[in-house]
């Protein structure tokens, strides 16, 4: 079985960035926004619709982990929504069978327990996240750092809010996942050396 390291991340913490960085140390495939475009082949919905969705909850508010079928809903008003879902499931499964990976987001973890990954939750301070997102900001955007906070905690409430509609769990809750490292105050080397040296 192919060895996969999923990342669950808080926006700011430098998830995304730990974990391009560890697949290119171990030499594995990578998947993130690749992810968003592989739906948009198939969907034939834009790229930039699919990412708005992707982590988004829909409109409605119960969880649909229960008993995982979903064709009662079918041509209801959040269908589509649903549909992007089990589209992504199906491609992050493609993804793992192919090749060891690390796969950001988009409940991986979740949709590939049977297949055992390694589960990572990658968090930090605000603050510390706050200074990330400052450094990488495009210097046009000119956001001041309340309108970065604001950002901040309205993307990690919709990532909490999409996680627990479509598996039930608590984002970010650590029995979820097998490590959680708090990226404050330790390098994005440093995390990817002992992530490397934990999947090996």
């Amino acid at each position: 079985m192919n060895r996969i390291i999923t990342i669950g991340r808080e926006f700011g913490s430098g998830g995304r960035e730990l974990g391009l960085r560890l697949s290119q140390k171990l030499g594995i495939a990578y998947y993130d926004q690749e992810i968003i475009t592989e739906i948009s082949k198939r969907t034939e919905l834009s790229e930039q619709y699919i990412r708005k969705m992707s982590e988004k909850k829909p409109v409605f508010s119960f969880p649909l982990h229960i008993g995982r079928s979903l064709h009662y809903m079918q041509n209801s008003p959040w269908d589509l929504n649903l549909s992007i879902f089990r589209e992504q499931s199906s491609i992050i499964r493609e993804m793992a069978q192919k090749s060891d990976c690390v796969i950001v987001g988009r409940c991986a973890d979740d949709i590939l327990q049977e297949m055992n990954p390694l589960r990572v939750f990658v968090y930090a301070d605000m603050e510390a996240k706050l200074t990330r997102c400052r450094q990488r900001s495009a210097s046009d955007e000119q956001m001041t750092d309340r309108e970065i906070l604001s950002n901040i905690r309205r993307i990690d409430k919709s990532r909490s809010e999409y996680y627990g509609l479509y598996t039930g769990k608590v984002w970010g809750d650590k029995r979820s996942y097998d490590l959680c490292i708090n990226t404050t105050q330790i390098s994005m080397e440093r995390a990817c050396a002992l992530l490397a040296e934990f999947f090996q």
